[in-house]
């Protein structure tokens, strides 16, 4: 497998406080990844990073795409979306009074762009673009089973089919690598259960590499091919589940020596 995201010395400061600190990591293509840790250790603001939300204080992110390779530092998050990298957020980020079906199209609109004079003066073929993306957005909500609430405004949807709508809105950009930042995080073990297949199907179906941070470990450890473990910004281990399970500076960071 290519290396997809190559992590160099990745480091961010805010101020004096040290937040993640010489983080070398990588994806490789169509694998699922988790990012694990203690509260606070780092991996919301990792994600950040690696999205474009943040900018770093030092090190390199590289993106190894089809046509080359390219240099992430320094983009925008939206132009770190076009390039492929999507992601979901810790606290739901959905456009809440907008319906679902409005909430798919305006992720969908990144790939499908239509000039300014053909939108302002409504052309032939802007018609001709908006029917494209709303099929488009059916078909995605339909393989995710929400068909039914497309004219269902955000707000109104169950917490748990919320979650799924922002996944489906990431998707919608059809990115390369799907981030979900603890996208169990409020569900019941039902709920959770029925994540995981989602995210399993995810994975299968669209062929994208998913890198998750999530708290929930019979989640991480019945989806992850390798973990990576941040502990006060960090990497502490990286392996398998199993490697993972049994690494005693991990079981240290999470649950403390005994006295």
């Amino acid at each position: 497998m290519s290396k997809l995201l190559q992590v160099e010395n990745l480091v961010k400061n805010f101020g004096g406080l040290t937040a993640v600190s010489n983080v070398s990591m990588h994806l490789d293509n169509n694998e699922l990844v988790a990012l694990i840790g203690p509260n606070g250790a780092g991996k919301t603001t990792l994600f950040n990073l690696l999205t474009g939300v943040i900018p770093a204080s030092s090190g390199s992110i590289v993106l190894n795409g089809d046509n080359g390779t390219y240099p992430l530092n320094g983009k925008r998050a939206y132009k770190i979306a076009d390039m492929g990298l999507s992601r979901t957020f810790q606290n739901i980020r959905l456009f809440k009074e907008l319906t679902v079906l409005d909430n798919v199209l305006i992720a969908m609109t990144s790939k499908f762009k239509e000039g300014f004079i053909p939108t302002i003066f409504r052309f032939p073929s802007y018609y001709r673009t908006e029917a494209r993306l709303v099929k488009e957005a059916k078909k995605l909500l339909a393989i995710f089973e929400l068909e039914d609430d497309i004219d269902v405004l955000a707000k109104n949807l169950p917490y748990g089919t919320q979650r799924r709508l922002e996944i489906v809105r990431a998707l919608a950009t059809k990115p390369q690598i799907l981030f979900l930042d603890e996208p169990a995080a409020g569900m019941n073990p039902e709920k959770i259960a029925n994540l995981t297949q989602l995210i399993l199907k995810v994975q299968h179906s669209f062929h994208i590499t998913i890198l998750l941070i999530e708290h929930d470990m019979s989640l991480v450890m019945n989806l992850a091919q390798r973990i990576y473990v941040l502990d006060h910004g960090s990497l502490l281990a990286q392996g398998t589940p199993d490697e993972i399970q049994s690494n005693k500076a991990v079981i240290k960071a999470y649950l403390g020596e005994e006295a």
